[in-house]
């Protein structure tokens, strides 16, 4: 490579880093507009959750076939772009495989390994491929999954194509130019795959496979910094969110719910003998007014944010829902995809505006999530238990449920006829507490 190389690479380097850079911050900033919650409790449980969902892919596996192509692609994506690191420095420095003559042996059986996770990923990619666009699983052709998410997919598996097949045809023109008379490559990696591709170059002047090595390399790098950029539109945010949303995922018992402090408050003030029942309140004057639930992505909590980030749009969720399965609206796929697109429009408003959020007068209820959608939940947890990256719309759907409860008494009217015979008979059927054991005297 000539100074004038270096330096374009350097730019190329600068500016792919530097637009990742500023995605990262985004996808911060719009995490961060959520509610506060705590989640440093029992660190060691925490750890180990990463390392066997994030890292270990242990939830993905329930699925052996899905589950096995996909460690292939995730092992090829993780190792194969350790030698990133090396093409780095090539490109500033103008060397060629400069970790060759210090690592020897290692150095071979790297890049060989690294030649057959290519070529398993290509593999995998092609049945995921076909999986979805000719088998057409229901899960993939569900009606919520349409538009650029549906198209999102492909656009991902043909990048994995074709940074693969640029990997290997540019090892291929690198084994070929360590093997011509004259060496215009020093000896460097073992190539058990793209040997087999090298006689295309046979008969094709030095000159020219070098120049075809070049270009095979400089679009291999720029292939992956564009799809580096690309994630922050993408489903696949997935490949760095999982490690952190695993992390912070809840660890209490899927069946258990968290209680409003502000009702428990209150229900302790009932239960207090020694509490004044026509006390006022205190009020904080600088606190906004308490609000019941959510009704807008700013009313969830920052890792339910994080969850509609890290969602891979898989469909394991719904393809489990007994609502959905039944015929229901409700697909748990889509609250996350709405959360998600929900939080994109509010952090574009916020960029539009110098960092400040202005009313639109569209709220993540009613404009993207409707009522029959959340009420068709049987909030059973199929969802949260079938998602391999421990995300939780479960969690959204009552919060949202919560909101339409106790701050529009906008439950269906069923549930208000229970709530009200519970109210007034400490049950939920309409007959007196005197009644209840009638029964037992019928014949």
């Amino acid at each position: 490579m000539s100074y004038l190389d270096n330096i374009l690479f350097a730019i190329l380097l600068i500016a792919g880093f530097g637009f990742f850079a500023t995605s990262v911050k985004k996808i911060i900033r719009n995490i961060n507009l959520g509610v506060d919650v705590d989640r440093k409790d029992n660190p060691k449980a925490r750890w180990a959750n990463m390392a066997l969902i994030a890292l270990g892919q242990s939830k993905m596996v329930k699925r052996p076939v899905a589950g096995v192509l996909h460690i292939v692609v995730y092992l090829g994506f993780i190792i194969i772009n350790i030698e990133l690191l090396e093409i780095i420095i090539d490109g500033l420095f103008g060397t060629h495989r400069i970790f060759a003559p210090y690592l020897g042996v290692v150095y071979d059986i790297l890049i060989a390994s690294f030649e057959i996770l290519a070529l398993l990923v290509l593999v995998a990619v092609s049945v995921f491929w076909i999986r979805r666009n000719i088998i057409r699983l229901k899960r993939f052709i569900n009606p919520d999954l349409k538009g650029f998410p549906k198209s999102d997919a492909n656009y991902i598996l043909y990048f994995e194509m074709v940074l693969m097949t640029l990997f290997l045809l540019m090892n291929a023109a690198d084994f070929h130019l360590q093997n011509v008379p004259g060496k215009v490559f020093h000896t460097a990696g073992s190539f058990p795959v793209s040997q087999f591709i090298a006689p295309i170059f046979n008969g094709m002047s030095n000159e020219l496979v070098v120049i075809l090595f070049e270009v095979f390399w400089w679009l291999h790098i720029a292939g992956i910094l564009v799809f580096m950029n690309y994630l922050y539109f993408s489903k696949h945010l997935h490949i760095l969110l999982a490690f952190p949303n695993t992390y912070f995922a809840n660890l209490n018992p899927q069946g258990k719910f968290d209680n409003l402090a502000s009702v428990t408050q209150e229900v302790k003030l009932m239960m207090d003998p020694n509490a004044d029942p026509f006390a006022a309140a205190p009020v904080d004057a600088n606190a906004a007014p308490a609000k019941f639930g959510a009704s807008d992505v700013q009313d969830l909590n920052w890792v339910q944010l994080l969850n509609a980030y890290t969602c891979t749009e898989c469909g394991r969720c719904t393809s489990a829902c007994p609502a959905n399965q039944t015929g229901k609206k409700l697909s748990p796929r889509k609250i996350m995809m709405d959360t998600r697109d929900r939080l994109q429009e509010v952090g574009k408003n916020i960029d539009a505006n110098k960092g400040v959020f202005v009313p639109d007068n569209k709220t993540l209820l009613n404009d993207y999530i409707t009522p029959e959608e959340l009420w068709a939940c049987t909030s059973c947890n199929a969802c949260v238990e079938e998602c391999p990256v421990n995300i939780s719309p479960l969690s959204i759907i009552m919060d949202m449920r919560r909101y339409l409860v106790m701050e529009q008494s906008a439950a269906p009217m069923s549930l208000n006829a229970m709530m009200t015979n519970i109210e007034n008979n400490g049950a939920p059927w309409q007959y007196n507490q005197q009644d209840r054991l009638n029964w037992k005297n019928e014949n």
